[in-house]
């Protein structure tokens, strides 16, 4: 069984788009990282999602139960982080965490050490500070530790990692790394660095339309593209000759002696070039290989 199955979901505000039958399916156990830019339809799919919203046209179905008549079920087997969580700033952590429990009508018996053990992996065990003066990061662990209060089966988060410092980003996205498999997590963001850490499939939105959706490391595959940088003593002209005619290498651009080479096959050109430059007997002073990160192929997406 899928944890997520979304056909067709479509938003409109009056005349305004937001979201254009969009079609997704996220697998049980994954991290799905759902990208775009600010504005992309990201949060709008999360508030359909959560029931926040209602679609204007489609449908989902989240762990077998669709959104639009069984959305009671639902609540019980998820958990949800929205971009700025709010609290009440007079608890201390535990308290709060209690009183979500008590939402949830989770028996004392079983809280205590269910409290235990979230506050355990947000890092905030031994914080006896009032929410109030917590810093975003903490507040952001303690959105998700809420979050996981009822054993959902999949975590909503929207911008999880949005207006965190470094130090912050990083034990948030530890502890949502620490989730996988036992839980599918759904977040959205626009920060590419996150995704590529954490994730093992994303889907790219742009202007409320799906652009794609890969496993991560697919996408990479097919849309990566390697640039080798080669500088040498003599002019090579005759090398770029060679270049331009082979069909997997894409462009070449020469600047004196140093040429940049976009490759459609890392492995050939790993194995080709030094042979190429050899027979030629140019005087190589530098070889150097760049892989595009995920961040390049997205603004090659959404340019394109």
């Amino acid at each position: 069984m899928n944890a997520i199955e979304i056909k067709n979901l479509t938003k409109k505000f009056g005349d305004l788009t937001a979201l254009d039958h969009l079609n997704l399916t996220v697998k049980t156990g994954s991290v799905f990282g759902f990208l775009g830019p600010n504005g992309a339809g990201k949060t709008t799919t999360q508030r359909l999602l959560v029931g926040l919203a209602k679609p204007t046209e489609g449908t989902a179905k989240i762990l077998d139960c669709d959104i639009k008549i069984q959305m009671n079920i639902i609540h019980k087997h998820i958990g949800f982080l929205p971009d700025v969580p709010v609290f009440y700033g007079w608890m201390t952590a535990r308290e709060y965490l209690n009183f979500v429990a008590d939402i949830f009508k989770i028996s004392s018996e079983k809280r205590k050490k269910k409290i235990d053990y979230l506050l355990e992996i947000a890092n905030l065990k031994e914080v006896k500070t009032k929410i109030g003066g917590y810093s975003q990061g903490m507040k952001k662990r303690l959105g998700i530790a809420q979050a996981l209060i009822n054993d959902p089966g999949v975590i909503f988060m929207d911008e999880p990692t949005s207006g965190l410092d470094p130090i912050g980003r990083k034990e948030v996205l530890e502890m949502m790394a620490s989730l996988g498999e036992k839980i599918t997590v759904f977040f959205s963001t626009h920060i590419l660095n996150d995704v590529e850490r954490i994730c093992d499939s994303v889907a790219i939105l742009h202007k409320g339309s799906l652009i794609m959706e890969e496993g991560l490391e697919t996408l990479k595959g097919k849309y990566s593209r390697p640039i080798f940088t080669l500088e040498f003593d003599e002019e090579p002209d005759e090398l770029v000759k060679n270049l331009e005619s082979l069909p997997w290498i894409e462009s070449v651009e020469k600047n004196n002696k140093i040429l940049k080479v976009v490759s459609k096959d890392l492995k050939k050109g790993e194995r080709e070039f030094p042979c190429m430059i050899s027979n030629l007997t140019l005087p190589l002073k530098k070889f150097q290989v760049e892989e595009p990160s995920l961040e390049d192929i997205f603004i090659k997406m959404i340019e394109n």
